[in-house]
């Protein structure tokens, strides 16, 4: 068992009311003739016959695998595995660790194989489907013994109409049960639901609401449907609960009963002001903040689409045909126009802010601002001031006017923190109360000041390794964590061709007037940059295209006399194959001989640093980029030789 697995392990909370819902369970068992010595019945579907339910449950499988994607991501390594199945409790798709995936498939957690309670007694997707409820399901807790190593949390998942589709299910070792787990499983299930409802209707009017401006977009906004006279169809849990009314009672209101105004009021008020939230009015009087769109049926759907694609994308201009930046893309464009917090990882100059503004540019808050914020460039003592902003005189040294901070200054557009696993704990503390409150108090000041931004967060590090060391916040790693990406390191992705083209391109763009840059590479100097490792990814070749094409001016192609001096001898870097290093700073290898001593390999490695400062005037910006390293880390190293 892992480390962070064993670091977790617990006991779900003891609960009266779930202890009355496992004990319901066992009756139901009970019931069934099954006994807690009886072998399970692991008896599965054929290929076809898995393949007909599969296609029976087309729409729930379709939005349901990019979300699966997503929570396995967030649970990886903990010897678990993501588990969808339809309404009678068949297992429809799995994902799963390696190791724990071998073992599932011998207690039957698999494609094909029945776990309602009829089969398999008290479990959690059973017992959650035959209670229409989530279920947690731990150890002892399963009514027959062979399924008691498990630990099991499953959600129910309920079409538009509230009609149940299937259930997720998160199952693991029962050892490393983890209490949040079960809130993941919820949202994942309630994402799934969201896209369901979202799409479902076609020539209807889509209401998105909250009472609380900044959830409207976000997972926990209330959606309604209605007819184009104003006939309500049905709304999503969140909506049920605000409007606070019977489905019986529900079917019978119409839009203007329900919010307070006419249907068609609402859709102009929309046209008139787009991107801005409506005041509407619930029956109970609650004021709550919206957003109204008029869903066009199937065929102009279709022509909408044509059109859209037909225009601009910033996220479409990083497509250049790596099939692995293509699934990422794919990832993120799910999520376009949905406030939903993403984390990116990846080494040092992967791209991760490249792929952040293109986020930014194709969503509602395009045109706000995009504020980019390097954890790891400032100095900790004042990273505080640099993100919460400071009033006059907060401290010495600050502004006469005081500082609004770039929190405040992102408002209402899009915060970028990279390296966000450099952030101070004291910081990160602050950070997670600002997301949480949506307000944001200066230093020095006793007011806090409303904002309304999404936040992208990327970083090179294991953040889950710096949680189980302490270093890094376990809440706030959930919520800037909704949907992780990884973005492939320079060396892996074979697209290169197509970026040296799009990159000379750019350059040639941003040349000053009468200056031919070249727009080619030639020929060998192609196949060496496709046989360099790119310690420094695509920042760093940036920078080698920018100052070859300068020394190339006024011919055709870059040459290899035109390459850097440095670039054929700066220092290879180690490939480590184990995946846990992908979010290391790439590490020098230092020719180690018996007196290689730590201090000898720290000698080594300050006179690598000093060597790239010097061939870069001392110019620490350009030497750590150089080097794939941060500058503050430039900087301790340079002060612990």
């Amino acid at each position: 068992m892992s480390s962070t697995l064993a670091s977790h392990a617990a006991t779900p909370h003891a609960d009266p009311e779930r202890h009355i819902l496992i004990a319901r369970a066992h009756a139901r068992s009970t019931g069934f003739g099954l006994e807690a010595t009886h072998a399970a019945d692991y008896q599965s579907l054929g290929a076809r016959a898995l393949h007909e339910l599969v296609d029976a449950n087309q729409m729930l499988y379709k939005h349901a695998l990019p979300v699966m994607e997503t929570l396995h991501a967030q649970i990886a390594n903990t010897e678990s595995m993501v588990l969808l199945t339809d309404s009678g409790g068949v297992i429809l798709h799995s994902l799963g660790d390696g190791d724990f995936a071998d073992r599932a498939r011998r207690v039957a957690l698999a494609p094909g194989v029945s776990w309602a309670e009829s089969s398999k007694g008290t479990n959690a997707i059973g017992t959650a489907l035959a209670e229409a409820r989530p279920a947690v399901v731990h150890a002892d807790e399963h009514f027959l013994r062979a399924n008691r190593t498990l630990t099991c949390s499953c959600v129910p998942i309920s079409g538009p109409f509230g009609q149940m589709l299937g259930a997720l299910d998160v199952s693991g070792d029962h050892r490393g049960f983890h209490k949040h787990t079960m809130a993941l499983v919820r949202m994942s299930a309630q994402m799934i639901e969201n896209h369901l409802f979202s799409t479902h209707f076609t020539d209807a009017a889509l209401v998105r609401f909250h009472a609380r401006p900044e959830f409207v977009g976000t997972l926990f906004e209330g959606m309604a449907a209605f007819a184009p006279d104003g006939t309500f169809l049905a709304a999503n849990r969140s909506g049920l609960f605000q409007l606070g009314l019977s489905p019986d009672t529900l079917n019978r209101q119409s839009f203007a009963a329900l919010f307070g105004m006419p249907l068609g009021t609402a859709l102009k008020q929309g046209v008139d002001a787009p991107g801005q939230l409506l005041t509407l009015t619930l029956p109970s009087r609650v004021l709550v903040f919206a957003r109204i769109a008029l869903l066009a049926p199937p065929r102009r759907a279709q022509a909408a689409r044509a059109t859209k694609s037909a225009t601009t994308s910033a996220l479409a201009a990083l497509d250049t045909g790596d099939a692995r930046m293509a699934a990422v893309l794919q990832r993120v464009d799910k999520v376009r126009g949905r406030d939903i917090p993403i984390l990116v990882l990846g080494r040092t100059g992967t791209g991760k802010e490249w792929l952040a503004r293109a986020i930014h540019r194709d969503s509602p808050r395009g045109a706000a601002p995009f504020v980019a914020v390097n954890c790891a460039s400032i100095p900790e003592s004042l990273i505080e001031a640099e993100l919460f902003g400071y009033e006059d005189g907060a401290f010495t040294g600050a502004r006469r006017r005081g500082s609004p901070g770039k929190l405040v200054q992102a408002h209402g557009g899009t915060l970028f923190l990279d390296e966000i696993g450099d952030m101070p704990l004291a910081q990160q503390v602050r950070l997670m109360r600002v997301l949480q409150e949506r307000a944001v108090t200066p230093l020095g000041g006793a007011h806090a000041i409303p904002v309304d931004l999404r936040i992208i967060c990327a970083t090179h590090r294991d953040l889950r390794a710096m949680i189980a060391a302490g270093t890094f916040r376990e809440d706030l790693y959930y919520r800037i964590n909704a949907l992780s990406v990884t973005l492939p390191a320079l060396r892996e992705r074979t697209d290169l061709p197509v970026l040296v083209e799009r990159i000379l391109t750019q350059q040639l763009a941003q040349a000053e007037h009468g200056d031919a840059h070249p727009t080619r590479v030639a020929a060998d100097v192609l196949a060496h940059f496709q046989r360099h490792p790119w310690p420094g990814n695509l920042r760093q070749m940036v920078n080698v295209l920018r100052t070859a094409a300068i020394m190339a001016e006024g011919e055709e192609e870059i040459r290899v006399e035109h390459l850097p001096e440095d670039f054929e001898r700066e220092p290879m870097f180690a490939q480590d194959s184990d995946a846990a290093s992908a979010f290391m700073p790439p590490t020098p290898v230092m020719p180690v001989t018996p007196a290689g001593t730590p201090e000898r390999l720290r000698d080594r490695e300050a006179a690598m640093i000093h060597q790239a400062l010097a061939r870069h005037g001392g110019n620490v910006s350009l030497a750590a980029r150089e080097l794939g390293l941060s500058r503050n880390t430039i900087y301790r190293r340079l002060k612990r030789s």
